[in-house]
């Protein structure tokens, strides 16, 4: 049950020489004062009369008839054994809060789609390729919770921290990097931040100035567009094939415009799932050095790539001098677990750092420490194979059950990893007119048409596959070809 933190002396003036106006009826006024302000919202516990009495000096008869004026007036409702409370129909819209409007100007930002906080649990929902947070290790990440408050010197963790974020844990992602990711890391080159969005943000605050030129995949991450928009760059909308990101398309547009930043999801990309083939990537770093343009390289989901052959991220090439790598622990372990990292040339990072410290002080200290153990004590990376292998056996399901429902309406590629498809109809699709449908059938996809920046329908989906079960998969996709079909 809430309660009120302010002593109601201060919520209610009451004035004992008013001859016209008694004070249990002062109580009440006060009270359907509050109400209408909107101070006081439906369903909010109200003191108990003894409570309010003594905090008021009046007698308690005085509040027992104001509540039960009130009561009978029905601003107020009282509940068997619980107490009294706003009620929550009020007696008229009057009563209602008004919304406030704003006499200032301000920025208003482009809205994105919203992510459900709550998911009916008959509804099988085809997200964008998150994990499934039902296999996240949490019972050792409350180990580490409980072994970290029981430590001596706790008192520490509660004062300030550096703004790159926990020692032990920036270490533990530097020796991630170096032993599984082929890069040539320094714990004072990584700051960790809220995850892989806030250092994306982070990054377009530090690297641009209004006016810039950023170059962007098409279809392409939305968020990451509007994050560059918001710093004031001009976009420039580069296609994307098989092959990932069209670089002789690059070099025509490096050849006329001075970039300032190429934005790339090499190993998985966003939204297609394909994976930059090797040429490309060496041509994108040519093209950096010669042009002397930055590489933002997005690897959000690098654990799970099934192929036989390991890519590499653009970052672990001994060309990559202006290669800005941005990752994530989110997609690894849970998306609740808001631990991302950005790393680069030492000065950009530390001047990303101290952007970092005047928004947001630091991190999560506790977090940070209690991941940082899990990756010491080989946790997280055990993790990482059990739910690669889960992951690995669902996308061969997908693969399956896109076959034998969908085949003469879809065309489509396993992808070498990542955990999604990406699903392209035959027919032209109005993916939004389709969601539509699909959610009244129990199926929530993602309309893509915002994924394509310049216009044209993309007439696909892309479907993560990695937090349904089989049996999910199964039904979500027969569901599908229904609908299409």
């Amino acid at each position: 049950m809430v309660q009120m933190l302010r002593p109601w002396k201060t919520i209610l003036t009451l004035d004992f020489n008013n001859p016209h106006l008694s004070v249990y009826r002062q109580i009440a006024d006060g009270i359907v004062k509050e109400i209408k302000k909107g101070r006081l919202k439906p369903g909010t516990p109200l003191p108990g009369t003894r409570i309010l009495a003594a905090d008021l000096g009046v007698n308690r008869k005085t509040v027992v008839l104001a509540y039960e004026e009130l009561t009978a007036e029905g601003w107020l409702e009282t509940a068997d054994k619980s107490g009294t409370f706003v009620s929550t129909e009020l007696p008229d819209r009057k009563a209602q809060p008004t919304k406030k409007t704003a006499g200032f100007t301000f920025n208003d930002h482009e809205r994105l789609s919203p992510i459900p906080q709550e998911v009916n649990a008959n509804l099988i929902v085809f997200n964008d390729g998150w994990p499934d947070v039902r296999l996240a290790p949490l019972d050792e990440l409350a180990k580490a919770y409980k072994r970290i408050f029981q430590q001596k010197a706790r008192w520490r963790m509660l004062g300030y921290g550096h703004e790159q974020g926990d020692e032990r844990l920036r270490a533990a992602v530097s020796g991630m990097l170096s032993f599984k990711r082929g890069m040539n890391t320094d714990p004072q080159q990584i700051c960790i931040t809220r995850g892989s969005q806030m250092a994306l943000y982070l990054t377009a605050q530090t690297l641009l100035q209004p006016g810039d030129t950023v170059a962007i995949e098409s279809p392409g991450y939305l968020p990451a567009r509007q994050t560059f928009v918001n710093a004031g760059a001009r976009m420039v909308h580069i296609p994307v094939d098989e092959k990932g990101l069209m670089t002789d398309v690059l070099e025509e547009v490096c050849r006329t415009t001075t970039l300032k930043a190429v934005y790339v999801t090499p190993h998985h990309q966003f939204p297609t799932a394909v994976s930059m083939k090797v040429e490309r990537r060496l041509k994108l770093l040519e093209l950096s050095n010669r042009y002397g343009f930055a590489i933002i390289e997005d690897d959000y989901d690098h654990e799970f790539h099934f192929s036989a052959r390991s890519l590499l991220p653009l970052a672990s090439h001994e060309g990559a001098g202006n290669v800005i790598y941005i990752s994530s622990l989110s997609k690894l372990v849970a998306p609740a677990v808001r631990i991302g990292y950005v790393t680069g040339p030492p000065a950009f990072v530390a001047a990303l750092a101290q952007l970092r410290r005047l928004i947001d002080r630091q991190g999560d200290p506790i977090m940070e420490l209690a991941v940082a153990g899990l990756m010491e004590e080989g946790i997280i990376n055990r993790h990482a194979r059990r739910a690669s292998n889960i992951y690995k056996e669902r996308r061969e399901k997908m693969d399956q059950l896109l076959h034998q429902y969908l085949d003469k309406q879809v065309i489509f590629q396993k992808p070498e990893g990542g955990l999604a498809f990406w699903v392209k109809f035959v027919k032209p699709t109005d993916t939004s007119q389709l969601a539509a449908r699909l959610l009244k059938k129990g199926v929530s996809v993602m309309a893509t048409e915002l994924f394509c920046f310049d216009g044209n329908p993309l007439n696909a989906l892309r479907l993560g596959y990695a937090s349904l079960t089989p049996a999910e998969l199964e039904e979500g996709i027969r569901i599908l070809a229904t609908v299409v079909k």
